[in-house]
């Protein structure tokens, strides 16, 4: 793992330590506990770069956004793409939401793309995920799209949420992070380093 990553990772575990007695912590933890999850595993922090030379095939998938828009791979071809698996009542993805917009927000400027895959909602519970939390990406909706869910399943489990996935500009799972980002710096690295390669 890089210097770079290891030095993000040290950040987030001090922001994590510092922010651990705040009450909005707390209420989104009660959240997950009391059940609010539907079902769906808690990834465990775990992130992975893959070298280029070991990259699997490009990702193909084709879904429905929350606007009722087609959304697939081919919208996103030669561009770096990161994927995050969500839902609306899962504690740690409210969590991460403003970290996701944020790296977003700092990335989109160098080329970087960023889908939601909303895991279990409905178009109107999603989207008034995004508007509460000021998301300004899309999301396709993989509930009861079966060729959405298997599109992804080499990658992740769509029963993990949240996971974020960062393709590379051939489509290829570059890195992958199973949990709740902790704050921006190790996604916002991942993205960078993608968007630096030479493929």
């Amino acid at each position: 793992m890089s210097r770079r990553i290891l030095a993000a990772l040290a950040a987030a575990a001090l922001a994590v330590t510092l922010s651990a007695c705040s009450s909005e912590n707390d209420d989104l933890q009660k959240v997950f506990r009391d059940g609010s999850n539907q079902g769906v595993e808690l990834g465990d922090g775990r992130i992975r770069e893959i070298p280029a030379a070991e990259r699997g095939a490009s990702v193909r998938f084709s879904g429905t956004a929350v606007d009722g828009s087609t959304i697939s791979s081919d919208d996103y071809a030669g561009e770096v793409l990161v994927l995050n698996f969500w839902y609306a009542q899962c504690g740690p993805c409210r969590a991460e939401a403003p970290f996701l917009q944020s790296a977003y927000e700092e990335t989109s400027e160098d080329g970087a793309e960023f889908l939601g895959v909303n895991i279990f909602d409905g178009p109107e519970q999603a989207a008034s995920f995004d508007e509460e939390y000021g998301i300004g990406y899309p999301s396709v909706l993989a509930r009861g799209d079966v060729d959405l869910k298997l599109a992804f399943a080499d990658w992740t489990s769509l029963q993990a949420a949240p996971t974020t996935l960062v393709l590379d500009r051939q489509g290829r799972v570059a890195a992958s992070l199973f949990g709740q980002l902790q704050d921006d710096s190790v996604l916002r690295t991942l993205v960078t380093d993608a968007l630096a390669e030479d493929l």
